[in-house]
């Protein structure tokens, strides 16, 4: 069945077509050409990071994030229950061990003050999950870190242009890891940026992401390395969709508003977190949390918008459910969020009129 309506899909027109033929043309179509310096230099710009550097998609972002950081084999680094498995599976990556702390209920993102509990002589480090865009308390969470002398790598995969008291997520930690999937704020179809203030951190994640090949000495190599590059013909399409990044950003912020307008309304709906002056959200997603009533459920919401084109995601399940990452302890936040979560389209494009059919068909669902 085709549906009128996906849960995503890319805004693509004549830049991004520009710069990819001439990208092409140039005969630069690897891992070496004019965009990927041009693409990281205006990502820095945009974020106010000193330093940023590309890679292949968010998870290899992660995972070079964490190797720099000198994590590995015997340490432990704290995630979030709720998020997508790829924050855990980079940990495990790197030989390290994902610790598990449940999700702060106002925000779906992770509780800072079931931290400290977890905090083990192994700990090294703390993900924070910037969750469907976003932002996670990362003053509290600085408070902590700083407290234990940990590091942070901010998980922002969904979160660009978000902000805390006007700093953009993924710089407020040592390291901060962007998607540009295809279903991201801004995409590049694959592709990952990394973005640091420290130099010797940038450093060490260009030597790693190459093939641990030294930039002095060519085809020499002092370290064990990885092919973890974007190519020429991607930071191209990125650079393009970089300067409609505000423009997008926009756009979301009206659709996220006309979701709320409709859907506050109906009894059985719980809204998303909503921006405050602090917190400065992107609307990745916009997600709403429907409670189970008799002959009612999640499920069959979800099939009933599919029988009217309009497609669905339910909320990630909780990282500790997956058989490799099995424990007995409970995280109720997050299993009330995965349990009850239910992601609508949400994409540049759509307009009023589609949002109010939507909605629409979701009211004549939750009443009959």
């Amino acid at each position: 069945m085709k549906l009128r309506y996906p849960i995503s899909q890319p805004k693509l027109n004549r830049n991004e077509l520009n710069l990819i033929t001439r990208a092409v043309k140039s005969t630069w179509i690897s891992s070496t050409g004019e965009y990927i310096e041009e693409f990281e230099a205006k990502f820095a710009q945009t974020v106010g990071s000193k330093y940023t550097i590309t890679a292949s998609n968010g998870t290899t972002a992660l995972h070079l994030a964490l190797l720099a950081l000198g994590i590995g084999p015997g340490d432990e680094v704290i995630v979030p229950t709720l998020t997508f498995v790829a924050s855990a599976n980079s940990v495990v990556y790197t030989g390290a061990k994902p610790v598990f702390v449940d999700i702060d209920e106002p925000t779906w993102t992770i509780d800072p003050q079931k931290i400290e509990k977890k905090i083990t002589r192994s700990t090294r480090a703390v993900m924070p999950v910037h969750l469907y865009g976003y932002p996670a308390r990362m003053d509290e969470i600085l408070r902590i870190t700083r407290k234990y002398k940990l590091k942070v790598i901010e998980d922002a995969a969904e979160a660009h242009g978000a902000r805390i008291n006007n700093e953009y997520v993924g710089t407020m930690g040592d390291i901060g890891c962007f998607s540009f999937y295809g279903n991201k704020i801004i995409t590049t179809g694959e592709g990952g940026m990394i973005t640091t203030n420290n130099k010797k951190l940038a450093e060490k994640i260009r030597l790693l992401k190459n093939h641990g090949m030294s930039t002095q000495k060519k085809y020499w190599h002092p370290v064990i390395g990885y092919n973890y590059r974007m190519t020429n013909l991607q930071c191209a399409i990125g650079l393009a969709q970089l300067n409609k990044l505000q423009t997008f950003l926009e756009t979301r912020k009206q659709i996220a508003q006309w979701y709320r307008t409709n859907l506050r309304k109906f009894a059985g709906i719980i809204l998303p977190p909503e921006n405050t002056s602090v917190y400065r959200g992107v609307n990745w997603l916009f997600t709403i949390l429907v409670e189970d009533r008799p002959n009612k459920s999640r499920g069959e919401l979800i099939n009933y918008l599919k029988k009217n084109a309009i497609d669905t995601r339910p909320v990630f399940y909780p990282l500790p459910y997956f058989p490799m990452y099995k424990t007995r302890e409970r995280f109720p936040v997050s299993e009330k969020i995965s349990h009850t979560g239910i992601s609508l389209p949400t994409y540049v494009g759509l307009t009023r009129s589609d949002i109010a059919y939507i909605c629409k068909t979701i009211a004549t669902y939750q009443r009959s």
